[in-house]
């Protein structure tokens, strides 16, 4: 290794392998850590993209507290060659950390305190010397990052569920959805990969959460839970049939009709719809395991029209016209449809059918 960094280090062990502790100088770390996270498609970064919003406050929180700042340290990992040398055979965990200068660094958590460093750093160049700990792993390619991210991430509340699916490389759920999306066009070129909620001018039909979601629904499971063959097999057959099902998406895919069209025009490019025929799915699965593609085909005869009132109004959206997705809305839509395509409804679902009914009379 000729050209390298070298810090005094402190080893340890998690899942049997070793990672390692360095006090990093602050001027360090916006010439280790270089990548511009905006230039890399989210499917290929190790993070989300960052809020800028929030680093002029972290700067300042710096700089106005020169004595009485503190920051955790940053996780990183580290794509490159990497030497640990033990200090001594009796303090074989202290040592020094050499890494090559041509290593990729990717950061697993901090970008945005490593962001504040920057910028406090051309005002007042003396924090240089100061010290930050850095806690690096030794990262075997890309898939490991992100799932770092997804695990460090995975109880927190500020990382959007489509991120924590994207960056999942375990959960057997979130990696039969990202397979959807590759090998389906209209999923790869029109699912949203980040957000969780689209906004009505976005180029996207769907967010990644909510084909997770439509095929918890569609196989009755959760995240966690282990699918088998039969239903990886199914859940990619059922998908490829819905989405040629669907004339309004083929028009899209054809670019015929924007996604913002068709999100203001039908209910089929809403994520209430999609769970709904999560709904429908499943009980085809149940009940139905040898025509299901008879009554998934019939879905090209439905009237998606949002000014179709009659069929969707207090189900897919309420008396203003806004979309209210939760789950008695999505079992309402799911039950439309059914009766739609020539489905009985179950026991609990026409008894939730009977209730709209007396509410409505009682209304009246």
């Amino acid at each position: 290794m000729n050209f390298s960094y070298s810090f005094p280090a402190l080893r340890g062990i998690q899942a049997s392998r070793e990672f390692y502790t360095v006090m990093c100088p602050l001027r360090l770390i916006p010439k280790i850590f270089l990548f511009d996270e905006e230039e890399i498609p989210a499917e290929h970064r190790a993070q989300r993209l960052m809020n800028k919003a929030r680093v002029p406050d972290i700067t300042n929180y710096i700089l106005e507290n020169p004595k009485d700042y503190i920051f955790s340290s940053l996780t990183a990992s580290v794509d490159g060659e990497m030497v640990f040398q033990e200090h001594s055979k009796d303090l074989k965990d202290i040592g020094y950390l050499t890494i090559s200068l041509d290593s990729k660094f990717l950061i697993n958590d901090g970008q945005h305190r490593r962001a504040a460093i920057e910028e406090a750093l051309k005002i007042s160049p003396e924090l240089g010397d100061e010290t930050i700990s850095v806690v690096f792993f030794h990262d075997l390619g890309l898939t490991r990052s992100q799932q770092m991210f997804s695990d460090l991430n995975r109880h927190a509340v500020n990382t959007t569920s489509s991120i924590g699916i994207l960056y999942d490389h375990r959960d057997q759920l979130s990696l039969i959805t990202k397979s959807l999306l590759t090998e389906i066009p209209l999923l790869e070129r029109y699912v949203d990969r980040e957000k969780v909620n689209l906004s009505k001018n976005s180029p996207k039909l769907f967010a990644l959460n909510h084909v997770f979601n439509t095929t918890s629904r569609l196989l009755g499971k959760k995240k966690g839970d282990i699918l088998s063959d039969q239903e990886k097999e199914f859940t990619k057959q059922f998908w490829e049939l819905l989405c040629v099902s669907i004339p309004e998406w083929q028009e899209v895919l054809k670019k015929n009709v924007s996604p913002r069209e068709l999100r203001v025009n039908s209910v089929v490019a809403h994520g209430i719809f999609l769970e709904a025929i999560g709904i429908i799915g499943h009980y085809l699965y149940v009940y139905h395991p040898d025509e299901w593609q008879t009554y998934i085909k019939k879905l090209k005869m439905v009237d998606w029209q949002r000014d179709n009132k009659a069929d969707w109004e207090g189900r897919a959206y309420g008396q203003t016209g806004r979309i209210n997705k939760n789950n008695e809305t999505i079992q309402l839509t799911a039950n439309q449809i059914k009766l739609k395509i020539g489905l009985p409804l179950t026991e609990q679902e026409q008894k939730i059918e009977d209730k709209i009914k007396e509410d409505s009379s009682l209304g009246t």
